[in-house]
C-alpha cells in the first residue's frame, strides 16, 4: 500500500479521470507510480509532460532501447526496485535480444561497467550518468568533454543529461511516497513515438 492516498481508476472524476484515460494500458490499467499524483492531478500531468518528451519522443537520436538502460542504470545506483523492474522490461523488449539485455542487467546489478555489453561510447554516457546522480555538485566541463570524446554530439549529450535527471526524480517520486509494484502490469510504455500528446501505455 502506498503511504498516501490514491484515487483508483474506477473513482476518478473530472481532471484526474480525463488523465488517467491518456495513461491507460490494458483493461484500464494504471500504473502506480501515475496514481500517486492522483490528489494533484496537475502534478500527474507534469511527470507524463517530462516523460514522455525525454525518453519517448521522435526527435531523440539515442535508441530508445539504450535511454532505457540508462533509466535501469539510474533506477539502480539509487535503489529503486520499482523503476528497475518497469524499465529493464521495456529495454528488454526494445532491443529484442535477451541474453544481452540479461547480461546488461546482471552487470548494473554487479555495478560492473567493464561486463556490461555496450560500446565504449554508451559505457561513457553510463560513466556519465552515474556521476550525475551520485555526485550531483561534483560534475564539471571534463565530464562532457569526455561524453564528447567518446563521440557523441552535444544534442545526444542533452538527451543522456535529461534521462539520467529524470530518472532521479521518478525514483524520488517512488521511494518517497511507497510506491510498489502491485497491481501494476509491468514494463508497459508510450509506444508511439510519434505523437507527443500520445500517453497511451501498451
Amino acid at each position: 500500500m502506498p503511504w498516501i492516498k490514491t484515487i483508483p481508476f474506477d473513482e476518478a472524476t473530472g481532471k484526474l479521470r480525463d488523465l488517467y484515460a491518456r495513461v491507460t494500458g490494458p483493461d484500464n490499467n494504471v500504473d502506480n507510480i501515475m496514481m500517486m499524483h492522483s490528489l494533484r492531478p496537475h502534478t500527474m500531468e507534469g511527470h507524463m509532460a517530462i516523460y514522455k518528451q525525454v525518453l519517448h519522443h521522435r526527435d531523440n537520436t539515442i535508441p530508445k532501447w539504450f535511454l532505457e538502460v540508462l533509466g535501469v542504470w539510474v533506477s539502480s545506483l539509487n535503489s529503486c526496485a520499482y523503476c528497475v523492474d518497469h524499465h529493464f522490461a521495456g529495454m528488454k523488449r526494445l532491443l529484442r535480444d535477451d541474453p544481452r539485455a540479461d547480461a546488461i542487467r546482471e552487470a548494473i546489478g554487479l555495478r560492473d561497467l567493464a561486463a556490461m555489453p555496450l560500446d565504449p561510447a554508451q559505457k561513457a554516457a553510463m560513466v556519465y550518468a552515474r556521476k550525475l546522480t551520485e555526485a550531483p555538485a561534483t560534475m564539471a566541463q571534463a565530464d562532457v568533454t569526455a561524453l564528447r570524446d567518446a563521440g557523441w554530439d552535444d544534442g545526444a549529450i542533452l538527451e543522456i543529461n535529461q534521462v539520467t535527471a529524470y530518472f532521479s526524480y521518478a525514483n524520488r517520486t517512488v521511494l518517497g511516497l511507497g510506491c510498489s509494484t502491485d497491481g501494476d502490469i509491468i514494463g508497459l510504455s508510450p509506444g508511439n513515438s510519434e505523437n507527443p500528446d500520445d500517453w497511451s501505455h501498451g
